[in-house]
């Protein structure tokens, strides 16, 4: 044999190693029958969980590859080696990481902790990086190999699927973003709108007038919404200058959501201007993050009632005063339906009481009378309140709701904010604001002069529909089921509460919605019960403080 090839016989197995070839470098050969001819004899893998000097050895190669910059022989030293030797590789050139030292923990079974400590250089300019990550081993399927388990939080804690690690100037400057009263807005005084303050320099950081950063970031996939997250700086190597952006937030308002939300798990409110369809407040009390405040998509219970109540009084189905019995059920195409607990039947209730009780039975009752149809609902919640036509642009990403035209069963359901309707307290805290001004103004949180985004238009309510509808939601506020929550406001008021239904949730989802002179709010409390339970209080607590 040449120089610098050793041979080590493993039971009855040949092992060759080229002298300096390091880790993946081992061939291994049958002492019988040679490369798997007559007579092989195929080694049986290992099976079971890899013990701990298996653990010690996988991960200790790993890291020493890691550190000598070697992404494809650490790759080869996982479960999935495409997608690790992309990631490693983007670690060294795209994020100029460089002088990578791991320091492993003590093993926990087949997880290893560790601590990173490497430079970030670019341009000249250097700044440390540390981290702490862990890894588990685990033994290939095919091969009973002990294997690094793959996962993006392996190379940074902070790395989810189809992330990626870049050094060098932001893709946006950084921005203040400041409320309408010019007070600047930040994550630390306002923690939900951390997500958004992130989207808003993404989309305008080049509109505000500053500079870009030196940064290293992680530059995420697009998520579910088809929108790109904001990069999430990790390192910043040279401070940029940040431009100043404003919002249509007013801080006061936004301080009072913020409290607000905070009295239930997965509570979310959103307060407009109805005059201008400005955002005053967006917050949400959520652990995953999400934005539900504009990008939920759920039934919302009777707050529905509102554009199906617009309905019939366009068609001349009924008047405020009209008629609008309320019995004990009502079958629609063979589903029976029923209100709320304790609600007793009236027969001879006008719309006036049904809508403020909230009567589920006296809305299905109506929906049959002609010259109402499948797409009735529909039409009315696109035309009259710009709802479900996917054109909203409030300056970052949203959902303008859904009421599709439904037959059977669901045409009832959607009457009463069930079936296939969806919205979210954005959505209708402006329905609320068309309600009581007749005119609909499109949401929007950056002004559309900034970046010339044209806003969704419709047609609006008549001022006889807009006076009705405002009128029972001040009846609503002061006698009925709103009474509670609104209690204690001054001024011009009126509310809708809502109860929706989910499946497989023991307890109905709580919607309000109200408004306080030219301020219109609407929250939703996942699991709160009643629309006054929970959502009632958080909505009277944003109107309290703005309106």
């Amino acid at each position: 044999m040449g120089k610098g090839v050793k041979v080590a016989v493993v039971g009855g197995v040949f092992a060759v190693m080229v002298g300096g070839a390091g880790y993946g470098a081992y061939t291994f050969v049958s002492a019988i029958g040679g490369d798997g001819g007559p007579g092989a004899s195929a080694a049986v893998p290992k099976s079971g969980p890899p013990e701990g000097a298996e653990v010690k050895k996988a991960s200790g190669a790993f890291f020493t590859a890691w550190e000598k910059g070697r992404a494809a022989q650490a790759a080869a030293l996982t479960d999935n080696a495409q997608e690790a030797g992309a990631l490693l590789e983007a670690y060294g050139e795209d994020a100029r990481i460089t002088g990578v030292r791991i320091s492993p923990g003590t093993p926990a079974g087949a997880t290893v902790p560790f601590r990173v400590r490497a430079t970030v250089t670019f341009e000249g300019r250097s700044a440390p990086l540390e981290y702490a990550s862990e890894l588990t081993v685990v033994r290939g399927k095919s091969t009973g190999r002990a294997l690094v388990d793959w996962e993006p939080s392996v190379v940074h804690p902070d790395l989810q699927e189809g992330d990626t690690l870049v050094t060098g100037k932001s893709e946006q400057p950084p921005i203040e973003a400041v409320g309408r009263n010019g007070k600047v807005l930040t994550k630390a005084d306002h923690p939900s709108l951390g997500p958004v303050l992130d989207t808003l320099r993404e989309k305008y950081g080049d509109k505000a007038g500053g500079t870009p950063a030196v940064e290293l970031v992680i530059r995420h996939a697009g998520d579910a919404s088809g929108e790109t997250p904001a990069d999430t700086p990790l390192v910043t190597l040279r401070k940029g200058k940040a431009g100043k952006l404003r919002t249509t937030l007013s801080a006061a308002a936004q301080t009072a959501a913020e409290e607000a939300v905070k009295s239930h798990r997965n509570a979310s409110v959103v307060a407009v201007q109805p005059s201008t369809g400005e955002v005053l407040a967006m917050a949400n009390q959520r652990e995953d993050g999400f934005n539900a405040a504009f990008l939920g998509r759920v039934a919302p219970g009777s707050t529905m009632k509102i554009i199906t109540a617009a309905m019939l009084i366009d068609h001349g189905v009924t008047t405020m005063n009209g008629p609008a019995p309320c019995p004990a059920t009502a079958t629609w195409q063979s589903q029976t339906f029923k209100n709320i607990t304790g609600l007793q039947p009236n027969e001879n209730a006008s719309l006036a009481d049904s809508f403020l009780r909230s009567c589920n039975t006296a809305f299905i009752k109506l929906i049959d009378e002609k010259p109402l149809t499948d797409a009735s609902l529909t039409q009315e919640a696109q035309n009259r309140f710009g709802l479900g036509r996917d054109d909203w642009k409030t300056g970052i990403a949203s959902f303008d709701g859904r009421v599709p035209a439904v037959s059977g069963p669901d045409r009832a359901a959607n009457a009463i904010g069930q079936g296939q309707v969806q919205m979210n307290p954005l959505t209708m805290a402006s329905v609320t604001a068309t309600a009581i001004t007749g005119t609909f103004r499109q949401p929007y949180l950056v002004s559309p002069r900034l970046d010339g985004r044209q806003l969704a238009r419709a047609e609006g309510l008549s001022a006889r529909t807009a006076a009705q509808l405002k009128q029972m939601m001040r009846l609503t506020a002061t006698q009925g089921t709103g009474r509670k929550a609104m209690a204690g406001l001054s001024g011009d008021i009126g509310a809708k509460t809502g109860s929706a239904e989910v499946d497989g949730n023991a307890t109905s989802d709580s919607w309000f919605t109200g408004f306080r002179g030219d301020v219109a709010a609407a929250a939703m409390a996942q699991q709160g019960g009643h629309g006054g339970d929970a959502a009632g209080p958080i909505v009277a607590a944003v109107l309290r403080a703005v309106g």
